[in-house]
């Protein structure tokens, strides 16, 4: 059954949160749909994958559709990356597979959008493409899906490396290797003092600490000088974010007419989240209601703003704050895309401008080179739902692929597997490392 196959292979959405596929492969649903659109600016290592494994997307792809009895399935690439669609299309026509066209903008690849994009369909308020007869993985995710199918565990991932380093490409790393690790592949960062975004600058993670290790969801590294005016904004407390939308907030509303939930026709008003900062702390609830729908994606922070003020994050707070509370905001109105919508898509090209990144947009080209560490630290939650259980001890010798941490039965989660030869040299509930 594919299904349980894909939970013992450790199969989860290798482009997103983690979510287990095996949990989309036991659903039904009219549509597949393969998510190629990669719409973070200098992320390009689902372009540089659907280059070279068109064959394998496309096999997982058929898998999932007749797991789910899908009638239809589509391939949502964007209309730009010529090499991909010329890749991939052959197969998906000989399989009966559609193509999907995107154009550049972003965000492209938010599953909403996608759906949207490829269906004509909306899906309701805070719910799941499943709702409207979708199911979406991304296009890593399809190619892990047939090589399960093979008996090949996810043991590592592919990702691109780009900005300031000396050679910008898209490789596989072993899961568990350092950021050290996969910049070395790169050849070395072009200057000593940087900060790293994991998986994107607009909804990755800024770090400066270069041992953290890649895992199931680690789409790729860009990195920036450390004096970038884009790692300055997002080096900021949270603290500091209020503060300053607290005096400086004057109630424009860009934020909200370039919020792609709310132009597809969400209660989405990241203006009148920003209130809840210091406008009134009567009725503050009221106002966080309206970032329940925040989909996270940065561009009111990062492009809409002209005060270079954080809603994004305010629309976070209100999202923990209402959840705390236990307060669930539901739309009572119908959802129907905005009038403006075609005419308010944020261009990839004007994106970079905005964020002053447009002199590190580059090509990352496949290398076969991967990085070859002699220690890995892999993590025993990778993905959404319950962390696997060890079931090595200190000591033991392991293989690539064999299992190494477990998930009790009903349990949502994966299974996490050695990513290298080697031995065991320490197991915490958390972490299990392994020396080659």
């Amino acid at each position: 059954m594919l299904s349980q196959t894909l939970r013992e292979m450790g199969v989860v959405g290798a482009g997103g949160a983690g979510f287990p596929t095996e949990v989309k492969a036991k659903s039904k649903a009219e549509f597949v749909l393969a998510n190629g659109a990669e719409c973070e600016p200098l992320l390009h290592k689902d372009f540089e994958l659907m280059k070279r494994y068109p064959a394998e997307m496309v096999a997982g792809m058929k898998r999932m559709m007749e797991a789910v009895q899908a009638t239809e399935g589509r391939f949502c690439i964007k209309e730009k990356n010529k090499e991909a669609v010329a890749a991939v299309e052959p197969h998906a026509r000989q399989a009966s597979i559609g193509l999907t066209l995107l154009g550049d903008f972003y965000p492209s690849g938010d599953e909403y959008e996608i759906v949207y994009a490829a269906t004509g369909r909306l899906i309701p308020a805070a719910g799941i493409p499943l709702q409207v007869g979708c199911v979406v993985n991304n296009v890593e995710t399809l190619y892990n899906v047939e090589m399960a199918m093979q008996g090949q565990a996810v043991t590592r991932k592919f990702v691109s490396i780009s900005g300031a380093v000396r050679k910008p490409c898209s490789f596989w790393a072993p899961l568990g290797s350092t950021y050290a690790d996969l910049l070395e592949v790169a050849g070395g960062a072009t200057r000593d003092d940087i900060g790293v975004f994991v998986s994107g600058m607009m909804m990755g993670q800024l770090t400066f600490d270069l041992t953290g290790v890649v895992t199931k969801t680690t789409c790729g590294l860009i990195v920036l000088p450390r004096e970038h005016p884009l790692v300055e904004r997002k080096s900021k407390p949270k603290e500091a974010m209020a503060h300053i939308g607290k005096s400086a907030c004057d109630q424009c509303s860009y934020c909200t007419e370039f919020c792609p939930r709310y132009l597809l026709g969400y209660d989405v008003q990241p203006h009148k989240v920003m209130r809840t900062l210091g406008f009134t702390l009567a009725g503050k609830e009221n106002w966080s209601q309206w970032g329940e729908l925040c989909c996270a994606c940065g561009l009111c922070t990062l492009y809409a703003c002209p005060e270079d003020l954080f809603p994004k994050e305010a629309c976070d707070q209100a999202k923990f704050d209402l959840r705390t509370a236990g307060i669930k905001y539901t739309q009572t109105k119908p959802v129907r895309v905005h009038p403006m919508k075609e005419y308010r898509r944020v261009p990839q090209s004007q994106l970079r401008q905005r964020l002053q990144v447009e002199q590190f947009e580059s090509h990352t080209p496949f290398v076969s080179k991967e990085p070859s560490p002699g220690r890995v630290r892999i993590l025993t939650k990778q993905h959404t739902g319950k962390p696997a259980t060890p079931c090595v001890e200190v000591g033991a010798a392991v293989q690539r692929g064999a299992v190494i941490a477990r998930l009790k039965e009903g349990d949502l989660g994966a299974f996490i597997h050695s990513s290298i030869d080697g031995r065991v040299a320490r197991v915490a509930a958390d972490v299990i490392e392994i020396e080659a």
